[in-house]
């Protein structure tokens, strides 16, 4: 599991109205809905995905995906968002985002696939469908669809949209925002876009901001590429001590042969934090030992540092949407 960038949790929020009580929902992530907006202040993945499914308790969120796509403006993504504006078509917008999504997202990956009919923009992203991962990836193709059209100089739509996920209750909404046929339960999450739509100029392409945009994002990129190196090393050694109970910062920081404060600057740098590393490491743990019968549900919340299975059972209902033991059922 990754982390995702707080102005989407905040997009997601703003424009739900008075359908819910913003300021309780971005609570719930750790989001001060009075504070700056900072892309560089990521969520963890689950807790995005639950702050969504909160929504849904209070409002029907079948068009909420869309409204946040139409909701979208490049300026307030930063460089990358600045970088998609300036590009000189469409084609180095898409491809903007193919190359620096870590800016914005451990989670979902953009790839640009070339086809007969056009080029696909595909979004990669694992996991159980739950409500709050349908949504987000609705958004995210409905967001490409609004900032398209913010630069293009013509009327945009792409050719098709297909979703791997099942139908929501209604698609009319979809295809109307969309302005072309969408497929649910297809094998992939993707948009089919024209060659024509990507090669015309667009309205606010500069070279010269172009450059020096793409430098900036390279700089903050090459910045973020040891985190993975980092997140290993820290998920492993939390990893091996669970079975003691929670493990403490300074206990990982010293196997690590790092001070509590250099340890702490070092993840920050990166987007990380100790407590959602350990979340993480928690999560995968149990759902590969929940893979394997061998196990019962006590011992996969004992290796897991949970010293009562109801609080293991809140925990990963609060990670999957479901119980250890439905979760376990799911896999057959």
């Amino acid at each position: 599991m990754g982390q995702v960038t707080s102005l989407f949790a905040r997009k997601v929020v703003g424009v739900a109205g008075g359908a819910i009580d913003a300021n309780a929902v971005l609570a719930s992530v750790g989001v001060d809905a009075g504070g700056a907006w900072d892309p560089k202040h990521m969520l963890d993945e689950d807790d995005f995905y639950s702050m969504i499914e909160l929504m849904a308790d209070k409002m029907d969120v079948t068009s909420l995906p869309l409204i946040v796509g139409k909701a979208m403006r490049p300026d307030e993504y930063g460089a990358l968002g600045l970088a998609w504006k300036s590009a000189p078509n469409l084609l180095g917008s898409f491809s903007r985002v193919a190359r620096y999504w870590r800016l914005w997202t451990s989670f979902t990956q953009y790839e640009l696939q070339e086809t007969d009919g056009g080029i696909l923009f595909v979004e990669h992203r694992e996991g159980i469908r739950r409500l709050g991962i349908r949504i987000s990836i609705e958004a995210d193709l409905a967001s490409g669809v609004s900032l398209s059209r913010q630069v293009s100089p013509r009327p945009f739509s792409p050719i098709e949209v297909t979703f791997k996920h099942a139908a929501p209750k209604t698609t009319e909404h979809h295809e109307e925002y969309f302005g072309c046929p969408v497929h649910f339960g297809a094998d992939k999450d993707a948009m089919l876009l024209s060659y024509q739509s990507l090669s015309d100029p667009n309205i606010l392409g500069d070279e010269g901001i172009t450059k020096f945009l793409i430098s900036h994002l390279d700089y903050e990129l090459a910045q973020i590429d040891d985190a993975p190196a980092l997140q290993t090393q820290t998920k492993s050694e939390i990893a091996l001590a669970l079975s003691e109970g929670p493990p403490k910062m300074a206990d990982i920081a010293y196997k690590l042969g790092l001070s509590v404060r250099s340890f702490h600057r070092r993840l920050a740098e990166h987007g990380l934090s100790f407590q959602t590393l350990t979340e993480e490491t928690r999560r995968e743990i149990a759902t590969a030992m929940l893979r394997d019968e061998r196990y019962s549900l006590s011992e996969v919340a004992f290796l897991t540092g949970y010293s009562e299975q109801s609080a293991f059972n809140r925990a990963f209902k609060r990670w999957m949407g479901m119980t250890p033991a439905s979760y376990r059922k799911s896999l057959g």
